[in-house]
């Protein structure tokens, strides 16, 4: 269990290391929730995530209306999860999308760096909630959820932390 302050955002830290896909949410100008799935490019040390997308793709224009987003991260292989808040903006720094390039992102960005609308968001976390198992072992987290389920007592369902970030 993390003890200190910053122990916890070095845990949430790694855990999205880990994870490194996320669910971003955003709201629409008429106050519904998107989701969409997106890879992430860097965790700064203060927790800041980065994305790649098109300047003019719907996730750009919900920010620019409605900043407040939440990135959420499931890692199957460690049987964790993480919530993080925070505000979203488009950011057009072609040095920092130079720094965070991957040769992989060609799949989405045909063109590369190249791409005329290829911008970058970043989202300024705030806030995040994580939740890490007990056990990394699946099997054995299911047969504690049985034995809780038979005996009337709530599952070691492991660590749960809200961190300021």
């Amino acid at each position: 269990m993390a003890d200190t302050d910053q122990e916890r955002r070095d845990k949430v830290k790694q855990m999205v290391k880990d994870a490194r896909i996320s669910m971003l949410t955003t709201m629409t100008a008429d106050g519904k929730h998107v989701s969409r799935p997106m890879a992430l490019q860097e965790v700064e040390f203060d927790g800041d995530l980065w994305f790649f997308t098109y300047s003019d793709s719907d996730l750009v224009e919900q920010i620019a209306v409605h900043p407040q987003v939440n990135v959420s991260f499931s890692d199957q292989k460690q049987n964790n999860w993480i919530s993080i808040a925070g505000h979203a903006e488009r950011t057009d720094d072609p040095a920092k999308a130079k720094e965070l390039w991957n040769p992989v992102l060609k799949a989405w960005f045909p063109e590369g760096l190249e791409t005329p609308t290829l911008t970058l968001v970043k989202v300024h976390a705030e806030s995040a909630e994580y939740w890490e198992a007990a056990h990394s072992s699946k099997v054995v987290t299911l047969l504690g959820y049985a034995k809780a389920a038979v005996t009337g007592k709530t599952p070691d369902a492991g660590e749960n932390e809200t961190v300021r970030l």
